[in-house]
């Protein structure tokens, strides 16, 4: 979605600049892709005009362009003259999406590029370079250039596809005064025309034929606004229908309508029915379909192309423009089986506000006759708009109930007034209706979200809460330290689908399994009911890759069925291969059941438990497994990966995993002991001593460890004989501040390192 400045403020009394404003939007969930101004072209003079060597079309101009030196451009338009002023695209100026570059042509340096009316977004002319006026001011911008917004939208937000909705919401979040000026529905006025609906899926449909228009170009307004957005303004019939579908949200077409054969009929396309798009592209229609037709057959298909039949052109005299509102699931099974995606399908099929054709109608036609002259000859409406408001049951405690905040219910009906929410108040109860175009908000928690994005998200660590109920806390303390502890074991966190391969989990356990009726890929197609089976999948995709060594552990949520809360937290822990990284001081090993064993143990925090061997999921090797137990209460459960199960999954290193399977089992109330991670970066640091031929490496590496007690490692990477009983032994030690270190006590610590290790080891430090 793209919108300009001045377009919005024209329904914002903003004091706000570009920049403060996308950064409210992206704070209240409208996140801003980009911010951009771009450098508009100037008016510039051709003072020179020579052919390039070996070319029959380019000349090689030197302009005026307002500053003390002309400027070289290279130009192959065949007006291009001695004294023609002309426009002059600068470097950095975004000229048909490309940013123009200083650059050679042939051989010859341009930099700049001359503009013909259609590479300016004037006009279809590209004839030649677009000719001034010659009492133009030399250097002055010949386009009024725009700031210009781009965000993405959310499926959830459609509000958010017209300029008026992102207005509102901006003035509900203190960003400015919201400016209403909503257009009345045209009178009506008797047709010889009329318009049938056969279809349910189009609720309504109106229509205004307007006659004796002459076609013209739109308001420099509004041809600016759709060109700095990247539409190429046309003619007012056709850009009125453009900028309306992003000023209010509504998408329209018009027609020729000394074209339409008859009335128009609203109907399901036949099966086979041929169709020709405005853009020349034909398609066979599906009886899913639904198509604007008149006696001649398919006019348009609703909701997402016109028809190359009765399509407006220059010479257009009388137009009929529509209106309507389309079943938003028809229109993008349509759009999505053609393969196109239109500025119209984009917001039906995300739903639009269904009491708007009328005034979208009467805004569109006024546009148009302003610009085009012309009357009203006739209007239509066909379909029956039934539509009811959604009232929604909501007390201003279940705020703090559903997420902890507390904010008062004075401030709560004050933001969703300003967010067009219209409140009754009972007496046990708020009945709250959202604006029609809020298509989204359907359930109290919807609400909850609108009020704590326009409250602040940033407020909420500082905001007075009460229990009632709820911890308001932005993480479980409880999870975090254990995350913590586990990270500190050597353990790596994994974060995994919350889907789950049902094949795989039948392979693991005897749990049930939760189908998704709709799943995102076939191999994701459980709610997951355990962690262990996605970690496994990441470990058989680790090893296919070499990555065999692996310390993995996750903490999420296992399903035990398709209702609400049926759920728990489960920790799961996966080790593979070798237990340390090679190394010539040691040989390492492979990983263990005690290996795993020992990160349940820490967990455990000192509690008492008894280890049992009894009853091996299906997941686990028979005879090597056990669990952890108080009483009759399993707490956790670990072993290695059972053989057949490997080989089904195509994992080949040894694998062991430990799972506490609800996280409440676990003690709570004792202090998770783990270490605690600096937050400044280690330091390394190499030194090489000469010693007698005797001499222990260990003791070097002692001495250099207790010379100061930041420092957390040494190992040796270096030693060879020197002859004459004496031999090199070289090591690099880690240094792990508590604070900034600057040069001055870095380099301090390194000769106390040397010093330490020469008294104690007879050592000499190497210099060379």
């Amino acid at each position: 979605m793209k919108w300009t400045f001045d377009w919005l403020k024209e329904y914002l009394d903003t004091k706000l600049s570009a920049d403060e404003i996308a950064d409210t939007l992206t704070r209240i969930g409208l996140e801003i892709d980009d911010v951009s101004s771009p450098v508009a072209p100037i008016a510039a003079k051709i003072v020179e005009c020579e052919p390039v060597p070996g070319s029959d079309h380019l000349h090689v101009l030197k302009v005026d362009d307002g500053t003390k030196e002309l400027r070289q451009v290279v130009c192959g338009a065949p007006n291009a003259r001695v004294g023609l002023i002309s426009a002059l695209a600068l470097p950095g100026c975004v000229i048909d999406g490309h940013e123009i570059q200083p650059g050679k042509l042939r051989g010859v340096m341009s930099n700049g590029m001359m503009c013909s009316a259609r590479e300016l977004g004037i006009s279809d002319d590209h004839s030649g370079i677009i000719e001034l006026d010659p009492k133009t001011k030399i250097g002055s911008p010949v386009l009024s250039v725009k700031t210009v917004f781009d965000a993405g939208i959310t499926p959830n937000r459609p509000d958010y596809l017209s300029v008026r909705g992102i207005a509102l919401d901006l003035s509900a979040a203190g960003a400015g005064k919201y400016i209403a000026t909503e257009p009345a529905e045209l009178k009506p006025v008797k047709s010889s025309r009329k318009v049938n609906v056969k279809t349910d899926l189009c609720p309504t449909y109106c229509f205004a034929e307007i006659h004796n228009i002459k076609m013209a170009k739109s308001d420099d307004v509004i041809a600016s606004r759709l060109s700095a957005i990247g539409i190429n303004p046309k003619n007012a019939p056709i850009d009125a229908t453009n900028y309306i579908c992003y000023d209010m949200g509504q998408p329209m077409h018009c027609f020729d309508a000394d074209e339409v054969v008859g009335d128009l009929v609203v109907r399901m396309a036949r099966d086979g029915e041929k169709f020709t798009d405005l853009f020349g592209n034909e398609h066979e229609l599906k009886n899913t379909d639904i198509v604007i037709a008149d006696d001649m057959g398919a006019l348009a298909i609703a909701g997402v192309v016109g028809g190359a039949r009765a399509m407006t052109n220059d010479n257009t005299k009388n137009i009929i423009l529509e209106s309507a509102y389309f079943d938003p699931v028809s229109v993008r099974k349509t759009s999505k089986r053609l393969g196109m995606s239109t500025d119209s399908s984009y917001r039906y099929e995300r739903g639009i506000d269904p009491t708007m054709t009328g005034r979208a109608l009467a805004f569109a036609a006024k546009i148009i006759m302003d610009a085009c002259g012309g009357k009203i000859v006739g209007t239509g409406i066909g379909g029956k708009n039934d539509y009811k408001p959604r009232h929604i049951k909501y007390t201003p405690d279940m705020l703090l109930k559903k997420t902890g905040i507390d904010i008062d219910a004075k401030t709560q009906e004050k933001i969703l007034t300003k967010l067009g929410y219209t409140i009754d108040v009972k007496k046990s109860h708020w009945v709250v209706t959202p604006r029609v175009a809020r298509v989204d908000v359907e359930i109290p928690e919807t609400i909850i979200a609108d009020l704590i994005r326009i409250y602040g998200y940033e407020k909420i660590a500082k905001s007075n809460t009460r229990t009632s109920g709820v911890i308001a806390t932005a993480h479980d303390d409880f999870d975090i330290k254990t995350k913590i502890l586990l990270a500190s074991r050597g353990l790596n966190e994994s974060i995994t689908f919350g889907f789950g391969n049902s094949a795989v989990e039948s392979l693991l356990s005897d749990k049930p399994i939760i189908k998704i009726a709709n799943p995102i890929i076939n191999d994701l197609d459980t709610a997951r009911n355990g962690l262990l089976g996605n970690l496994l999948i990441a470990v058989a995709n680790n090893e296919k890759r070499g990555y065999a060594d692996l310390n993995l552990f996750e903490l999420g949520t296992a399903f035990d069925g398709d209702q609400p809360g049926q759920q728990h937290t489960q920790i799961c822990i996966v080790r593979t291969g070798a237990n340390s990284p090679r190394h010539w001081m040691h040989r390492n090993r492979n990983v263990d059941i005690y290996d795993v064993k020992a990160d349940l143990i820490a967990l455990m925090c000192g509690q008492n438990f008894t280890v049992s061997a009894d009853g091996a999921p299906k997941w686990a090797h028979p005879f090597q497994y056990g669990k952890l137990v108080q009483g009759k209460k399993t707490i956790a459960e670990f072993g290695a990966l059972h053989p057949a199960v490997a080989k089904k999954l195509h994992i080949k290193t040894p694998t062991v995993i430990a799972i506490v399977d609800d996280i409440n089992n676990l003690p709570h109330g004792h202090k998770l002991k783990h270490e605690t991670l600096s937050e400044f970066q280690p330091i390394t640091r190499d030194f090489a001593f000469i010693v007698d031929g005797d001499t222990m490496a260990e003791s070097l590496v002692g001495a250099a460890k207790s010379a100061d007690r930041r420092i957390v490692d040494a190992i040796v990477f270096d030693a060879f004989d020197m002859g004459n009983g004496k031999k090199s032994i070289a090591f690099t030690i880690t240094i792990q501040p508590t604070e900034n270190m600057n040069d001055e006590e870095l380099i301090k610590l390194q000769n106390t390192v040397i010093a330490n290790v020469e008294k104690k080891c007879n050592a000499k430090i190497r210099d060379k």
